[in-house]
């Protein structure tokens, strides 16, 4: 069963408040919750992708793009606040995204996969050897602003958390809405017989292109706002692993749903934290234990739960 547009953007608000109420009353949440919004906003560009077919194993690299474009924006040139890096940065990773782009839309299955991982790795290579960018170890960004209003320590943390409670909502707004246009709903179309939808008449190139890009745009707006979170960038960010991590999350996840990549993200960073915390020389095999036995029990993710309840009759 499908919301209605009304019914959805209804129950985003209600969970958009329910975030900001929670980060008000436990403000130990609020770190670890905007670092996996921040990861959910990755995400959801990822599972436009895996909705129409595509893997990619490179969108640590618009992530990096982004924390990159709004760290270098404060180191040299002095600008702060934590709206115009935004726009900066989703608008880098977005150049970017519209050049690949042009040569990524010709490719499907594993050769999208492995060329989006080499341009990721690319990227990498050539933030490690760049001493002026801090070479492997980074740089601490500039205390960010938002409004003329300092964002840094205790204080600021609320209004930094508001900020990634507000854009994961708008992106989980404009998925939505997206995906209930014609455009939108080519995706399970070119995934399942693209060749049928050329017939149809419609580009498969141009609605992959375009998919691309908006993947790229909230991949990127994610790694700024991780980026003013935690305070420093490098290169990780656009290492192998952290692309996996998105793939691993969306798995987790399932596409059942735009708010499928930020419940994923959030258990995901929660059972990290405390895995690390209890078992910090196993965690990563108690992270494979927990995708097994997702992959083995629910085959379409997390949310694919919510979905089968709304099935059965009341």
């Amino acid at each position: 069963m499908r919301y209605r547009p009304y019914q959805a953007l209804g129950l985003f608000t209600v969970v958009l408040f329910a975030l900001v109420g929670t980060g008000l009353l436990l403000p130990a949440w609020q770190f670890l919750t905007t670092v996996a919004l921040a990861k959910g906003m990755a995400v959801l560009g990822l599972m436009l992708l895996l909705r129409t077919g595509l893997v990619s194993f490179g969108q640590g690299l618009f992530y990096c793009l982004g924390g990159y474009a709004a760290g270098s924006l404060g180191q040299f040139w002095g600008i702060t606040d934590a709206l115009v890096l935004l726009v900066f940065g989703v608008a880098v990773a977005v150049l970017v995204a519209a050049i690949l782009g042009l040569l990524m839309a010709r490719y499907r299955d594993i050769f999208f996969a492995m060329l989006s991982l080499a341009f990721s790795m690319v990227l990498y290579g050539l933030l490690v050897k760049s001493q002026m960018l801090g070479s492997t170890d980074g740089f601490n960004l500039a205390t960010p602003t938002l409004l003329g209003f300092s964002m840094g320590g205790d204080a600021g943390s609320f209004p930094l958390y508001v900020m990634a409670c507000v854009l994961a909502w708008l992106a989980a707004c404009g998925l939505y809405l997206y995906m209930d246009t014609p455009l939108g709903r080519l995706s399970h179309a070119i995934r399942d017989n693209e060749i049928r939808v050329e017939y149809m008449g419609a580009s498969v190139y141009r609605a992959i292109y375009i998919k691309y890009i908006i993947a790229a745009a909230l991949t990127g707006a994610g790694g700024v706002v991780a980026a003013l979170a935690v305070g420093h960038i490098d290169p990780e960010m656009s290492y192998w692993v952290t692309s996996g991590e998105f793939v691993f999350v969306a798995i987790l996840a399932g596409t059942g749903s735009v708010l499928a990549p930020f419940l994923g993200s959030i258990i995901f960073e929660v059972a990290r934290s405390l895995a690390t915390q209890y078992s910090p020389d196993t965690w990563q095999m108690i992270l494979g234990v927990v995708m097994l036995v997702i992959i083995l029990f629910l085959p379409g993710g997390l949310w694919s739960v919510f979905a089968h309840r709304r099935r059965e009759p009341s």
